[in-house]
C-alpha cells in the first residue's frame, strides 16, 4: 500500500462536533471581526510609520483606552451593533498607531524583523487557537488562575526592575510573557466558546480579547527578535 495515495479528509479535520452550530456561527463572527481589527490596526501603524499624520503618544493611548471602555459600557444588541463595530475599528486603529514606535525601532535595527515577527505570531496564534478549538470543552479554563498569577508576578518584577535596571530580568520578562500570552490564547478561546454556549453572543467584545492577545504576542516577539539582532551586530563588531 502506497502511503502517498492516502487522501486527507478535510471535512473531518474541520469538524467541531463538541461545539454547537450556533456557537460555530458566533465564532465565525468573532474571527471576521478579528480580521477587520487586524486590517485597521495595520492602517494605523502605516499612518504612524509612513505618513506621520498621526503619531503615537499619550493622546493616542488615552484614546484607545477610552474607546475600549466606551465599547465595554454599551450593551450588545442589534440596535447598537453598528455603533460598537465603529468603536471597535477606532480602538484597533489607535492600537495600531500605538505600535508605531516599536515598529520604527525594529525597522532601524533590521526591517526583516517585522515580517518575521508577524508570521511567527500568526503561526503561534493559529496553532494555539486550533488546539483550544479541538480540545474538550473547559479543558484549558483552569489556566485562568495560573496566568493571572504569572501576570501579577511579571508586573511586580517589572516595577522592581525600574530600580535594578537588569537586562537579564527584562529579557526574562519578555520570554515568560511570550509563554503566558500563548496560554491566554488557549484560555480566551475556550472561555469565548463557553460564554457563547451559555448565551453570551457579544462577538465584538470577544474579538477584543483575541485582538489584544495577538497584539501583545506580536509586540513581545518583535522585541525579542530585535534584541537578538542587536546582540548579533555587537558580536560582529
Amino acid at each position: 500500500m502506497n502511503i502517498f495515495d492516502r487522501k486527507i479528509n478535510f471535512d473531518a479535520l474541520l469538524k467541531f462536533s463538541h461545539i454547537t452550530s450556533s456557537t460555530q456561527q458566533h465564532l465565525k463572527k468573532v474571527y471576521a471581526s478579528f480580521a477587520l481589527c487586524m486590517f485597521v490596526a495595520a492602517a494605523g501603524a502605516y499612518v504612524h510609520v509612513v505618513t506621520h499624520f498621526l503619531q503615537a503618544g499619550l493622546l493616542s493611548a488615552l484614546g484607545s483606552l477610552g474607546l475600549m471602555i466606551w465599547l465595554m459600557t454599551i450593551p450588545h444588541s442589534h440596535e447598537t451593533e453598528q455603533k460598537r463595530l465603529g468603536l471597535l475599528a477606532g480602538f484597533a486603529f489607535l492600537t495600531g498607531v500605538g505600535l508605531g514606535p516599536a515598529l520604527e525601532l525594529c525597522i532601524a535595527i533590521n526591517p526583516s524583523i517585522l515580517p518575521t515577527a508577524f508570521m511567527g505570531t500568526a503561526m503561534i496564534f493559529t496553532c494555539f487557537t486550533l488546539s483550544a478549538l479541538y480540545a474538550r470543552r473547559r479543558s484549558y479554563l483552569f489556566l485562568g488562575g495560573v496566568l493571572m498569577s504569572a501576570m501579577s508576578l511579571m508586573f511586580l518584577s517589572s516595577l522592581g526592575n525600574l530600580f535594578f535596571g537588569s537586562i537579564w530580568l527584562f529579557q526574562a520578562n519578555l520570554y515568560v510573557g511570550l509563554v503566558v500570552m500563548c496560554g491566554f490564547v488557549l484560555f480566551d478561546t475556550q472561555l469565548i466558546i463557553e460564554k457563547a454556549e451559555n448565551g453570551d453572543k457579544d462577538y465584538i467584545w470577544h474579538c477584543v480579547d483575541l485582538f489584544l492577545d495577538f497584539i501583545t504576542l506580536f509586540r513581545k516577539l518583535m522585541m525579542i527578535l530585535a534584541m537578538n539582532e542587536k546582540d548579533k551586530k555587537k558580536e560582529k563588531k
